[in-house]
């Protein structure tokens, strides 16, 4: 399992467009409905700070999830129009879960 946490600050006037590109990732992924993929987003209190969180059970589910169309758009504005700083990307190990997650 891989578990993946990139945090970063959006422009202000970036944060709806954001938003827009997230939620088109999101609604792909739920059509895939791919058992191994779980992603989250949140925004902190700031509103423009975003936190990602990805929990992909294989290579196969990793790579599935960064050749979406959307993701790869979203990634695209969010690096040519929306950094106020820079991505900071974590790599995290599970100690446990109140659910199964695979």
């Amino acid at each position: 399992m891989r578990i993946v946490k990139v945090t970063y600050t959006a422009k202000a006037d970036f944060v709806s467009q954001n938003q827009t590109n997230i939620k088109a990732v999101m609604a792909d992924l739920r059509k895939l409905n791919s058992p191994g993929i779980m992603y989250h987003c949140c925004l902190s209190p700031d509103g423009q700070t975003f936190i990602h969180t990805a929990f992909q059970e294989t290579e196969e589910a990793q790579k599935l999830m960064n050749e979406l169309p959307s993701f790869i758009y979203f990634q695209q504005q969010l690096k040519e129009h929306g950094l106020e700083t820079p991505p900071k990307q974590e790599l995290l190990t599970l100690i446990g879960s109140s659910k199964e997650l695979f």
